[in-house]
């Protein structure tokens, strides 16, 4: 009987299950957006000092809510759907943080999201803490009538713990403002006074912020026009490639087309299609509304949904799910620098592949901060009932963001990290200082 032989340079989890028997929840293409939280925290550990003593507070969440959502359909039926409203941390005020409807939500996946609102706000010095939520569901196969349901019963069965000084939803991955708008309505006839300030994203005439719609995408735009002009690339001219062409993608390329980029692939949920010569950002989304797909569009050619990760680029943003480079892909990505639009899209076994090659990340906990910002912005115009004009949002808007970026490209610089280690530097000790200060009750 002859045995296969084991590989030379064997990690310890192969040596522990064998080269070839590695259980999937240790394969580091199938770890889970929790998992890849925890370690991005592992990672920051040995540069919080004291600190560290505090750094389990940084792992546990706060408080996790898990609701079921029964509601009648259209059809007389009634059904039923799993809610969640994770609050990470609070330490440095309440949580924030959006909700998303999605067919593959998890409980995880929310755990990892309040969790990175947490870093991210603590990265820009925002006065909030960690929150996020979810309901597991296709919203393309329910009608406008059932998903206002799903959102009123829902927004009742977390109403115990969200609040204008508690925890403040805000729109996520296939919700927006009319969704903000039925949860700020059904909270407010709740408590029996009408509350704007409980959710941000709400439409204007409802209390919501000028510029609000582009500001995740324009965060997007200022972070990584500031890398470009750290690592010495020009923005007029520089090909930009984009994963994910809703809210935020659709943004950023339109922005970075304004500014002299060329857009030369979008993918999306409907195909992906690649232009050297460059794509009109505005005539995409057009023929998309037109049609249904970016497929087809003129002067663009279909590719694969594979071959979009080794076009040729000079910027890649990944603005669609968590999840999306991995080491499947990540040595075949041409880009000198990504820019996260979207959250967890990168695992961190690939993070550190692209950083061996050079390849500049900057991450989504400072990248798509922007949405966040301007809902700081819309959470304290809705308190003083005096709104501000979109170039006002704006210009604070990038001022915060860039004002952000440098300093944390000082601490890169410093202490020779990655950007993303930077950023949790910044972030976990402004977190761990304020839990430090606060102490423990009782």
């Amino acid at each position: 009987m002859t045995t296969t032989p084991e590989p030379a340079n064997l990690t310890p989890d192969q040596k522990k299950y064998g080269a070839h028997d590695i259980p999937s929840y240790l394969d580091p293409n199938n770890i889970g957006p929790y998992e890849i939280y925890l370690e991005q925290v592992e990672r920051v550990t040995p540069y919080l000092g004291k600190l560290a003593y505090w750094v389990e507070t940084l792992k546990r969440p706060k408080r996790i809510l898990v609701v079921d959502v029964p509601v009648h359909l259209d059809d007389g039926s009634v059904a039923h759907f799993e809610g969640y409203r994770v609050q990470h941390n609070t330490s440095r005020g309440p949580a924030k943080g959006g909700v998303r409807y999605h067919q593959d939500v998890t409980l995880s996946e929310v755990m990892a999201l309040s969790a990175w609102m947490t870093v991210k706000n603590a990265a820009v010095n925002l006065p909030y803490g960690g929150g996020k939520g979810g309901i597991r569901l296709d919203p393309r196969k329910y009608s406008q009538g059932e998903l206002e349901r799903v959102t009123r019963r829902y927004t009742s069965e977390i109403g115990l713990i969200i609040g204008p000084e508690k925890d403040i939803p805000a729109p996520d991955v296939n919700t927006g403002p009319q969704t903000m708008a039925w949860m700020m309505d059904t909270y407010s006839m709740n408590v029996g006074r009408t509350a704007t300030g409980v959710v941000t994203g709400k439409p204007v005439a409802l209390g919501g912020s000028l510029g609000r719609s582009d500001a995740t995408g324009r965060g997007v735009f200022v972070a990584g026009a500031e890398a470009m002009s750290k690592l010495g690339m020009p923005l007029e001219g520089a090909r930009i490639a984009v994963q994910g062409f809703g809210n935020v993608g659709e943004a950023a390329a339109r922005i970075f087309h304004e500014h002299g980029a060329k857009i030369v692939a979008i993918q999306d949920v409907t195909g992906t299609i690649y232009s050297d010569a460059g794509i009109n950002p505005a005539v995409a989304l057009s023929h998309l509304r037109a049609t249904g797909s970016i497929l087809g569009l003129s002067g663009a050619e279909e590719v694969t949904r594979d071959e979009f990760w080794g076009l040729p680029c000079d910027v890649l943003i990944p603005a669609a799910l968590e999840k999306q480079i991995t080491l499947a892909n990540a040595g075949r990505i041409q880009a000198r620098l990504i820019v996260e639009g979207a959250n967890g899209p990168t695992i961190p076994a690939a993070d550190d592949l692209l950083a061996g090659k050079g390849v500049t990340v900057v991450p989504d906990v400072l990248a798509n901060a922007g949405g966040v910002t301007v809902s700081y912005f819309e959470w304290v115009q809705d308190f003083s009932s005096y709104f501000w004009t979109e170039d006002q949002i704006n210009e604070r808007l990038d001022r915060i963001m860039r004002d952000a970026f440098r300093s944390l490209w000082d601490v890169k610089e410093r202490h020779g990290v990655t950007l993303r280690t930077a950023v949790y530097i910044v972030a976990c000790t402004r977190v761990l200082e304020a839990r430090a200060l606060r102490g423990l009750y009782p």
